[in-house]
């Protein structure tokens, strides 16, 4: 598990989702980055690894399954 506190975490994962969604709100990003916290599989992991693995259903085209809301 990732020994961050879990607010510094989500701001880690926030800015990697940035990273790929320039023109998304940072507060929705962070909205995200807190869901994905709450997966134990992907909380886990350091937050560029979690968000990375998080976007790869996006990334290839395909449908996530967890799809987000704020994203829609």
């Amino acid at each position: 598990m990732d020994s961050k506190p879990v607010d510094i975490w989500i701001a880690a994962c926030a800015h990697r989702l940035q990273q790929h969604w320039r023109t998304v709100d940072p507060i929705e990003l962070e909205a995200v980055a807190d869901e994905i916290a709450r997966d134990p599989r992907l909380r886990a992991l350091p937050p560029h690894e979690a968000a990375a693995q998080w976007l790869r259903p996006v990334a290839s085209g395909h449908e996530h399954p967890g799809r987000n809301r704020f994203l829609d």
